[in-house]
C-alpha cells in the first residue's frame, strides 16, 4: 500500500491529476485538482490512498496526512465510498464538517452530493467523538501556493473548467447551472478560485 508519492505534477484536469514518479505517470483522483495548478511541471508530495476492487485500482490523493486520515474516517462510514468522501472534502471546510458531525447538524451534512439524511445520520453515529485528533486540521487553502497573477481574459475558460470539476464531484446539472450564474458575475478568477467559490455556494443552497 502506498503512503505518498514525491514526483513531478505533469497533468491536471477536472477529474484527476497525474504525478510522474521514476518515469511512471500515476493517475490520482483529488477533490480539487486545480489546487495544484501552481505546481504543474514542479515536484510535489502527495499523500495517497489506494482502493482495490475486482475491476479497478484507483488512487486518491491528498495534500497532507491529516487530510488523508479524515478521508479514511469518512470511508469507514457505511454508505460512503471513496468518491463520495472525496466530494465531501473538496470544499476544504474541514472544520465545518467536523463541527457538523459534533453538533449533529444533519442539514449541513446533507448539502454534500450523494449524502442523504440516512447517510448523514450514519456519519454522526459512526464519527461523533472520533475526530478529536483532526480538529486542528489546517485549511488546505492556507497550505496552497501563493496565487498567480490573475488573467482576466481567461476567466470564461477557468469558469468552464470549474463547473466541469463540480460535475465530476457529483453535483447535478441544475445545481451547477444555479451556481454558474452567480460565478459568472465575478470575472477574472483562476479555475481553483472559481471552484472554491462554487463549492461555498453549493453549501448555501
Amino acid at each position: 500500500m502506498y503512503e505518498y508519492f514525491i514526483g513531478k505534477m505533469t497533468f491536471i484536469n477536472p477529474y484527476y491529476v497525474v504525478v510522474e514518479v521514476a518515469g511512471v505517470g500515476y493517475q490520482i483522483l483529488v477533490g480539487n485538482p486545480y489546487s495544484y495548478s501552481g505546481k504543474l511541471e514542479q515536484e510535489v508530495k502527495i499523500f495517497v490512498y489506494q482502493a482495490v476492487r475486482e475491476d479497478a485500482q484507483t488512487l486518491y490523493g491528498f495534500h497532507s496526512l491529516d487530510e488523508k486520515n479524515l478521508f479514511l474516517k469518512l470511508i469507514s462510514v457505511s454508505g460512503i465510498g471513496p468518491k463520495s468522501a472525496l466530494a465531501i472534502m473538496a470544499g476544504e471546510d474541514h472544520a465545518g464538517l467536523i463541527q457538523a458531525i459534533a453538533t449533529e447538524d444533519v442539514t449541513y451534512l446533507t448539502k454534500f452530493p450523494g449524502v442523504g439524511k440516512k447517510t448523514a445520520q450514519q456519519m454522526i453515529l459512526d464519527l461523533q467523538g472520533k475526530l478529536g485528533e483532526l480538529e486542528t486540521l489546517p485549511e488546505v487553502a492556507q497550505a496552497m501556493h501563493e496565487k498567480e497573477v490573475r488573467d482576466a481574459s481567461s476567466g470564461n475558460n477557468a469558469l468552464d473548467e470549474a463547473l466541469e470539476a463540480l460535475a465530476a464531484l457529483g453535483y447535478s446539472d441544475r445545481e451547477i447551472k444555479r451556481v454558474g450564474k452567480g460565478l459568472a458575475k465575478d470575472l477574472g478568477h483562476q479555475t481553483d478560485e472559481y471552484l472554491r467559490l462554487g463549492l461555498k455556494l453549493m453549501m448555501k443552497k
